[in-house]
């Protein structure tokens, strides 16, 4: 593309909704990717005609970034049981919505996860955070996950440690809940106005139908970006693009390497196996967390009882989530999971086969407080240039898509001020 308006580096969520907002506009933009595909962190690889998402990845339905940007239709969205399956004690207890799933509400009451004043906390702490405005959330002083539970929410140890522990721990990559309490309430916000869902086909769904909405011209793969000077973006090899109007659109460490200042860029890791076997251990689309707190899995799925397409027929695809960062060699992980799973499930699991091992070195942004404070970083560093990403906003999927449509309108606001 010849002298775009506004270049734009990273094809992930945040990239592409900055571009699809400009596009729509009328400005010509020309998005440079570093891979082989758009999604950055999004994105889905097919082993033997197994879908496996680069690490355990849902869509919470109730995220209003994204209700406002997809087609949530299109996308062919199926939904997770809404509440879990938790291992404790040796044996597995189901803690679910009951509202939903009215006949497993028996069992969840008396079940060993939590007191039943755990129980009646959790539905107050569902009812009031879905009266509170998103606003008025971020608003709220910020604290570590862990001291409001406790002290805000008044959970015991035990509710904690049996299913918060490994339930937010699975999705903040963090066991020690030392993420934001605006992040935790935000996000128990979302499970409880809306569904956990999949993409049928996987995740990549979600940055493929954005790239579709784009001409083809305006997304340039294999583009490697070695620095930004000025308004000139110079790829690897030498090759100089310029423009008046520079987005830099990648996680915080890249960003920062590009063009300096960004904070923090800490962030989690995780690793995710993925293993073949000949019928699901579940039969049940619902997450299974480890509530006993011993061993190397946090939580696992089945994605081919959820969404049809992650598995061949009659073939079913276990995910197994281990948070934070491995300890062991890949071979060594694999064995320790594999003990863990034949514990869960019994000798039929030693016998599924180990498809893959994906290790993701930054899977979100490091969310301790101050994380979001402010719940909004500027994404405007100076007129014609600027920085969005997960990392200026809320660290999901929800974040991106905002960190997206706000560079978008301060380029808008400079284009036209």
């Amino acid at each position: 593309m010849d002298d775009p308006d506004v270049l734009i580096v990273g094809a992930g969520l945040a990239g592409l909704t900055c571009a699809r907002r400009l596009h729509h506009r009328g400005l010509t933009v020309q998005v440079l990717e570093a891979s082989d595909r758009v999604g950055g962190r999004v994105r889905t690889e097919t082993v033997n005609g197994f879908r496996l998402d680069r690490g355990f990845q849902v869509l919470l339905t109730a995220y209003p970034e994204l209700r406002r940007e997809l087609d949530y239709e299109a996308l062919d969205l199926h939904t997770f049981t809404s509440g879990a399956l938790v291992r404790y004690n040796g044996g597995f207890h189901r803690v679910v919505d009951p509202f939903r799933h009215p006949l497993d509400a028996p069992g969840t009451l008396v079940g060993p996860i939590g007191t039943l004043a755990d129980k009646a906390r959790v539905a107050q702490a569902w009812y009031d955070l879905t009266k509170a405005s998103i606003p008025e959330l971020m608003a709220r002083e910020e604290r570590t996950t862990h001291e409001v539970l406790r002290t805000r929410w008044g959970f015991s140890d035990a509710m904690v440690n049996r299913f918060f522990r490994p339930f937010l721990g699975g999705i903040f990559l963090d066991r020690s809940l030392s993420a934001s309490s605006r992040m935790f309430e935000f996000v128990f916000k979302m499970f409880a106005e809306g569904r956990t869902a999949l993409p049928a086909g996987g995740i990549d769904r979600i940055p493929k139908q954005m790239r579709a909405r784009l001409p083809d011209e305006a997304v340039r793969l294999n583009a490697p970006v070695e620095r930004v000077d000025e308004q000139t973006v110079v790829l690897e090899g030498g090759e100089a693009v310029s423009a008046p109007y520079v987005v830099v659109a990648t996680d915080a460490p890249a960003a920062d390497r590009l063009v300096g200042g960004v904070s923090p860029t800490a962030g989690r890791s995780t690793t995710c196996l993925y293993y073949a076997a000949p019928r699901s251990p579940l039969d049940d689309p619902i997450l299974v967390l480890n509530g006993d707190g011993v061993g190397p899995i946090n939580n696992l799925a089945v994605p081919s009882d959820v969404a049809p397409g992650y598995a061949p027929d009659g073939r079913a695809l276990v995910s197994v989530t281990v948070v934070e960062d491995a300890p062991e060699d890949e071979a060594t992980l694999e064995r320790s999971v594999r003990e863990q799973l034949i514990d869960w499930f019994g000798l039929a699991a030693g016998g599924w086969t180990h498809l893959r091992s994906v290790e993701v070195p930054y899977a979100l942004p490091d969310q301790a407080p101050p994380f979001l404070s402010p719940p909004e970083r500027e994404v405007r560093r100076r007129p014609g240039r600027y920085v969005c990403g997960d990392h200026t906003r809320t660290a999901s999927l929800n974040g991106a898509v905002a960190s997206g449509r706000a560079a978008a309108r301060a380029v808008w606001e400079d284009h036209f001020p």
